[in-house]
């Protein structure tokens, strides 16, 4: 199933910063939200480091931290320009609040798991973007969202074949988490902290 994207890049013709956006990517079973979790944990002390709950159109699972909304909740915050970027996938609407904003303008950095598709307008949108893609191989994979089992992802053929039609979506950091959660979640503390991370 391809993604769909519908973003809400800001009408400023200067991009948003001087702080960073670390943008999370990766397919279903690849383990974002846990290593978003353990690296939350991990920079919880620092208040330079935002990781903001993503507004959703499904039932959260235990290991997010979203913020579950109805259709119509979602469509009239989208009307009032409520979000700094939002999409479409697997029927469900996803969206981050437009206050990552002003997190971005006051130099801190944000990190978000969001859809591969909204990377090109976000690159456009903010000065200082990273993406980093979490995956593991397919077995992993197919395993993992197995295990979930969580009827609101869809069918599992459709997650494991997905394509994303968007050139600029290339990460600038890969990791394949196939280790131990935690080393994983160390590597990817050092990207958010802008460290030398593959050690």
């Amino acid at each position: 199933m391809t993604e769909t994207l519908t973003s809400s890049p800001t009408d400023n013709t200067t991009a948003i910063g001087p702080g960073r956006l670390v943008l999370v990517v990766g397919p279903s079973g690849a383990g974002k939200d846990t290593l978003l979790g353990l690296s939350r944990a991990a920079c919880a002390e620092d208040d330079n480091i935002v990781f903001p709950r993503r507004v959703i159109t499904r039932a959260a699972s235990a290991s997010e931290e979203n913020q579950e909304v109805s259709a119509g909740t979602f469509q009239d915050a989208l009307t009032r320009g409520d979000y700094a970027m939002h999409w479409e996938a697997h029927g469900h609407c996803y969206a981050l609040s437009r206050a990552i904003d002003d997190d971005i303008r006051a130099g801190r950095t944000v990190v978000a798991n969001v859809s591969r598709t909204v990377i090109g307008a976000m690159r456009r949108a903010y000065a200082d973007v990273v993406v980093v893609s979490i995956t593991a191989p397919p077995d992993v994979l197919a395993e993992r969202i197995a295990m979930r089992a969580r009827s609101s992802d869809g069918r599992l053929e459709s997650r494991l074949h997905r394509t994303v039609e968007e050139t600029a979506a290339a990460p600038d950091v890969t990791i394949v988490n196939t280790g131990s959660a935690e080393y994983h979640a160390r590597q990817f503390v050092r990207v958010i902290k802008g460290e030398k991370w593959n050690d």
